[in-house]
Parts: C-alpha cells; sequence; structure tokens
C-alpha cells in the first residue's frame, strides 16, 4: 500500500490558518516534556467550556462508579479533563518526537507475548482502548512492532492528513486502515500482520449487542471475535500508563487471550468488556470517559445523555 499522497489542495488559503496551527503544535512538542505536563493543566478551564463532553464524562462516571461520593466522582472528573488535556501534548509527542528521543520516556513489559505470533507469521489485533495515552501508547507500541492500525477519518482534511502520515510513521512499512475497511483489514491479519485495534466505541445496535461494561449494559461490537476468526489472528491486548510527576510511561504488553474466539457472540464480547473494565479501574483518570459511550441504550430504557 502506497503511503498517503499529499494533494496540493491542502494548500488552499483556507487551510493556511490551519497549517500555521499545525507548525505552532510542532514548536511546542519541541518543550522539555515535564513542561509540557505541566502545561496540560493550563487547559483544563477552556475543556470545561465544552459542556456535552464534560457532561458524557460525569454521565458516565455516575453510571460506572456508583459505589463512589460525588466528591469522589468530581475528583475523578478533574483529573480525566487534565487527562483529556495532556493528551494533545501526547499526540504532539507521538507525532513530531523522533523515537531515540521517544524512548527515553518509557519502559515496556511483556513483549515476549509477541514472539509466538511473530514466529508462527500470524496475524494478531493488538487490543488496545480508548485511554486519553491512546497515541503515544501506539508510538512507544511502534518501536518494537510493525504493525497496522485501524483508525476513523476525521472531517477536517487538513488534521485527517496528518493523522494518516504520522501514525503510519509509528511503524514504517504499516498502514492506516479506515475502520469500514473490513476486507482490508482481514486480508492483513490473513498475510500475518498485526493490527491495532480498539472496539470501546459506541457504534450503533446495528452491528452491536448489548454486553455490561462496569455493570451498565453497553452496545458493544462483536467485531474483534469476528476479526479474530476471518483473519485467523490472535488476539493480544496491550495497555499503557502515564506515571504521575511527569515521570514517563510504562507500556504493557498482556499474554494473549487463549481459547478465543469461542463461537459465542456475547461471551467473546464479555471477555473484551471485562478486560477493559479491569484495565480501565486500574487507572480511571485516564480513560478517555468524554465519548458517549452509552449513547445506545436497549429497547425501553431512557437516553443516558
Amino acid at each position: 500500500m502506497q503511503p498517503p499522497v499529499f494533494s496540493r489542495a491542502l494548500l488552499a488559503p483556507r487551510y493556511w490558518l490551519e497549517w500555521v496551527g499545525v507548525a505552532i503544535w510542532y514548536l511546542i512538542a519541541q518543550l522539555p516534556y515535564k513542561l509540557q505536563f505541566y502545561m496540560a493543566y493550563l487547559l483544563v478551564p477552556y475543556l470545561k467550556r465544552n459542556k456535552k463532553r464534560v457532561n458524557h464524562a460525569k454521565v458516565n462516571l455516575e453510571k460506572c462508579f456508583p459505589e463512589l461520593s460525588e466528591q469522589e466522582r468530581k475528583a475523578l472528573l478533574e483529573e480525566t479533563l487534565y487527562s483529556t488535556a495532556m493528551a494533545l501534548f501526547e499526540t504532539g509527542i507521538a507525532w513530531f518526537w523522533p523515537k531515540w528521543r521517544l524512548r527515553r520516556l518509557f519502559t515496556i513489559t511483556g513483549i515476549e507475548h509477541l514472539e509466538p505470533a511473530l514466529s508462527k507469521g500470524e496475524g494478531a489485533l493488538l487490543l488496545s482502548m480508548h485511554f486519553t495515552t491512546l497515541d503515544i501508547g501506539s508510538a512507544m507500541l511502534g518501536q518494537y512492532v510493525n504493525y497496522d492500525g485501524m483508525y476513523r477519518p476525521h472531517r477536517n482534511r487538513i488534521y485527517d492528513y496528518m493523522q494518516k502520515i504520522r501514525r503510519e510513521a509509528y511503524a514504517p512499512g504499516g498502514m492506516a486502515i479506515s475502520r469500514d475497511n473490513v476486507r482490508m483489514m482481514i486480508s492483513r491479519l490473513r498475510q500475518g500482520r498485526m493490527i491495532w485495534y480498539a472496539p470501546d466505541r459506541d457504534l450503533g445496535e446495528k452491528i452491536s449487542i448489548f454486553v455490561p461494561f462496569f455493570g451498565v449494559q453497553t452496545a458493544t461490537v462483536t467485531a474483534t471475535a469476528q476479526f479474530a476468526r476471518l483473519g485467523r489472528a490472535q488476539v493480544i491486548p496491550f495497555t499503557q500508563k502515564r506515571l504521575p510527576k511527569g515521570r514517563g510511561y510504562e507500556l504493557k504488553i498482556h499474554p494473549r487471550f487463549e481459547n478465543y474466539p469461542t463461537g459465542d457472540d456475547y461471551a467473546d464480547a464479555l471477555r473484551v468488556n471485562k478486560f477493559m473494565e479491569d484495565e480501565v479501574r486500574k487507572i480511571p483518570g485516564q480513560y478517555f470517559w468524554a465519548q458517549p459511550r452509552f449513547r445506545t441504550r436497549p429497547p425501553g430504557e431512557e437516553k443516558f445523555y
């Protein structure tokens, strides 16, 4: 697959301001990491102006952590907003830092869990989830694994172009696959490719079943098991964690899912949700709670948002 081709149309005057924004983003990304870590706090008041996203996060935290007091959930919301702000800096680091500089930020464990698939030439779904550290975690993973990635095209043409070329740069030789291109996904898995994949989005009832996530009936895609079966691929999860006080990150590759898929869509989807819930509970403030994770409700149930 050829890399994305730059179109002269992207140089039209209406995009000039956006290119200036990319240039500023690049320059900010060159600042020392610890400075960026603390600069993120300055963005939190601006994120609070997005009432819709803040409401999504509040509702999600209420539904997922009913055992917490209102004050505890408020503190968790503040942590979530900071993590979302920090994600802007982390994406700049992931896109614009050289690999040698990025390597100084993290440690990795569990790389041995990839060896069986690599040695056999088998494809694998690198199961991820929407932590706010998504981009920097993917860039760190690309230091050790050559993989393809699923992505959602962005409506902004400049951002979409930058997202695609920079994410493909995480693992040179890999490609960014639109989440709608199922045929390409299956083909790459059968070729023995590893593919980054995060299924924790509400994509509607037509392609989902309702499975518990934090005790909430959640529209959950069954595609993880289907991709594994049709692509004859393993499912190998990985997670990343931002350490406190600007100390960097820990990247962890987990053991592959044994006896998966089972052929039972509900059981397979529940296994994915359970793994994700367990990991989110370890660092709940770093999950992207501002997404409408529970937008689709079972028949007869009231909307959350």
